[in-house]
């Protein structure tokens, strides 16, 4: 079994905090891993099992008190009645790490969370495998003001891996892709959708949910999905939303500010893992991905979900948050860190020549009252170099 790096960060909040809620996509691991590391005296208990979720539905009292702490409530989301009765009894008690909950409905659970045990819980959320946990090596928390490359790659590898993903399940077992992936989004629909929604037509918001991976590392374009998919702009908001809630997709937002004043106020889809996206494009090697027209969105894709993957899982913090940028005239950057009010532009190109052309609308934050620090190229040349007196052209790998 491939160790987690959320492993310390979890245990960290579980010393300091009454009750520790995991999210996270379907498949990812989030029962795994909270089983790989309980205590033996913590109980497990799974929601999945029908007569265990009548009973936390419909009679919470008592199933606390047969099922006493330290205990893992997992898929929580099933019994939203028990919430209050959570609250109830950590308030009662100043035992740390009492409750371990897990759950993947987002969108539900967090309503529930917010509700009733707001200060009371910490929410980590648990993506799918990254490229450091398959690789067996330990990750660090990217800072743009300390960039050091540890490990080396190969163009090849990279979409090798967007086209593998991060899945637990299919990455250490040995199964088909296809009938893997197939399974994946037939649960997805048949258990989280109908569950979060109304939604009447599966078939058609499989049709959405290629719209969307279609569009992968693409500014969101509401009009040109619903032309795809056959739907109205109404549902096509919702949808989203749901993906969103369900961590299938994450929206990039763009980087805005009252002197930048032509900038477009559209996030970006970035799939959280890109295996699941290539899948559902149709794709059959990283070879293809890597040697088609929309590799670069797949490369910006990857780079995105592994620094939020990053984020997520490491036990170091650093209060950074991530866009990009795009103007009414179509200049973009790709990615833009902000740490401490200062700015660090980045741009992600499938190239091993780097050029300082290539960092030219970096020039429209000049003169702009911002504060912008030291960014850069990341590409595939397998050393840092300079482009300039304040940007460096650096390998891949150094955001791992």
């Amino acid at each position: 079994m491939l160790k987690r790096e959320i492993e310390q960060k979890f245990k960290n909040l579980s010393k300091t905090r009454r009750v520790v809620l995991l999210t996270g996509a379907r498949q990812v691991g989030k029962s795994t891993f909270v089983k790989s590391i309980k205590e033996k005296n913590r109980t497990y208990v799974t929601l999945d099992d029908l007569s265990l979720r009548e009973l936390a539905q419909n009679d919470p009292k008592l199933f606390l008190m047969n099922y006493k702490g330290p205990i893992i409530i997992d898929e929580v989301q099933y019994a939203p009645n028990l919430f209050s009765y959570i609250k109830i009894d950590v308030d009662n008690t100043d035992e740390k790490g009492k409750y371990w909950l897990t759950g993947s409905q987002k969108f539900e659970l967090m309503k529930n969370v917010t509700e009733s045990l707001a200060g009371r819980v910490s929410i980590l959320e648990l993506p799918s495998l990254s490229y450091a946990e398959k690789k067996g090596f330990t990750s660090h928390l990217f800072n743009p003001t300390k960039i050091k490359n540890r490990v080396t790659v190969t163009p090849n590898e990279i979409f090798d891996e967007i086209f593998k993903g991060g899945m637990p399940e299919y990455i250490l077992n040995n199964i088909d892709r296809n009938t893997f992936f197939n399974d994946y989004v037939t649960s997805y629909l048949e258990r989280d959708v109908r569950n979060l929604t109304q939604v009447g037509d599966l078939t058609k918001f499989r049709k959405f949910l290629v719209a969307v991976a279609a569009r992968n590392g693409e500014v969101l374009n509401y009009s040109s999905i619903c032309e795809d998919a056959g739907i109205d702009a109404t549902t096509a908001k919702r949808w989203i939303s749901i993906l969103e809630a369900s961590d299938i997709i994450y929206l990039l937002q763009p980087y805005f500010n009252n002197e930048l004043k032509r900038v477009t106020k559209t996030p970006k889809i970035i799939f959280l893992d890109n295996g699941l996206c290539s899948y559902l494009c149709g794709w059959n090697s990283g070879d293809n991905i890597m040697n088609s027209t929309v590799s670069g969105h797949y490369l910006e894709s990857f780079v995105i979900s592994e620094l939020i993957k990053n984020k997520r899982n490491n036990k170091e913090t650093l209060n950074y948050d991530i866009y990009f940028y795009r103007d009414r005239d179509g200049k973009e950057i790709d990615l833009i860190i902000s740490l401490d009010n200062i700015i660090y532009p980045f741009e992600i190109k499938k190239t091993a020549n780097p050029q300082v052309s290539m960092i030219n609308n970096f020039k429209i934050l000049n003169n702009k009252n911002l504060e912008v620090g030291n960014g850069g190229l990341l590409c595939f040349y397998p050393e840092i170099i300079a482009l300039d007196e304040m940007n460096k052209s650096y390998p891949i790998s150094v955001i791992f």
